[in-house]
């Protein structure tokens, strides 16, 4: 069971009873604002990263031309049906590369499935190979390591079914860190379901990465983003409280380096040893 992840594969049927689209429609209008605040007026190209069931981009996609990239394809068709005009394709937000440029990249909580710093590296290289100099990066997930609490209980609030026939849900969540050396938690997740097959309890597994606020801001400024940390409104339980912002430095994309370990690790020697302000 371990790393089960059944929300995104047999149980993704549940995804829009469990999730609903217009409980995005707050936190989505926090989205927009950060990036007309950057970016001006305009229809500008956006990409999301770990799309999902596209909810979040549901509430942005009559303002901007958007493309969402997720890895389950479950998923996606519950973005393709909500979103029909938004460009979808398979692929890792670590290693998936589209050949083309955005103004600006979103990762929403799909974020928490790194792991590891290298893991978080790989996801902002990807966000950088695909935005032009001066392009945003926006990034929020669900949990940061100040605001995690073992052994935390979530019920998340979701209404009686409005459609005769639809299957009833309650979700229960407890969070709980193994190992707290490493830099990642464990979310077992219950669904108890009532449907026409009558009722039933499905279990599932989510590992998730954990890293402070200090770590988010140091890997982004490391990758080439001057980063600033904003508000959202958050579910009430410590999660999804914080929005990385980040403006893609344009010396960083005119030195012209590529997103092979070497580099990486060439420029955070550079950063180390002379100071990240140089490099601005």
């Amino acid at each position: 069971m371990v790393g089960s992840l059944r929300l995104y594969s047999d149980l993704a049927y549940l995804w829009p009873l469990v999730s609903p689209p217009e409980d995005y429609a707050e936190e989505a209008a926090h989205w927009r604002g950060a990036i007309r605040a950057r970016l001006g007026e305009g229809r500008h190209r956006i990409l999301e990263l770990g799309v999902g069931g596209g909810h979040n981009l549901s509430h942005l996609t009559s303002d901007f031309e958007a493309t969402g990239v997720d890895l389950s394809p479950e998923m996606l068709e519950h973005s393709r049906r909500l979103n029909p005009d938004v460009e979808h394709h398979v692929g890792d937000m670590r290693t998936v590369r589209l050949g083309k440029v955005f103004d600006a990249v979103l990762m929403h909580d799909a974020v928490a499935y790194m792991l590891t710093e290298d893991d978080l590296r790989a996801a902002l290289a990807t966000a950088r190979a695909h935005l032009r100099p001066g392009g945003l990066l926006l990034v929020a997930p669900d949990l940061v390591a100040e605001s995690f609490e073992e052994g935390r209980v979530l019920r998340w609030d979701i209404p009686p079914p409005s459609v005769p026939g639809a299957p009833e849900v309650r979700v229960e969540e407890r969070l709980t860190d193994p190992d707290p050396a490493d830099t990642t938690i464990e979310s077992w997740i219950t669904y108890k379901i009532n449907d026409e097959c009558g009722r039933r309890v499905e279990k599932d597994l989510h590992v998730t990465g954990l890293f402070p606020l200090a770590t988010w801001v140091s890997l982004m400024e490391e990758a080439g983003f001057e980063t600033e940390v904003l508000p959202l409104p958050g579910d009430g339980d410590g999660c999804g409280e914080h929005l990385f912002s980040g403006v893609l430095c344009r010396r960083w994309q005119d030195r012209g380096r590529s997103d092979s370990l070497d580099a990486r690790l060439d420029w955070k020697h550079t950063i180390d040893h002379r100071g990240a302000e140089e490099y601005r």
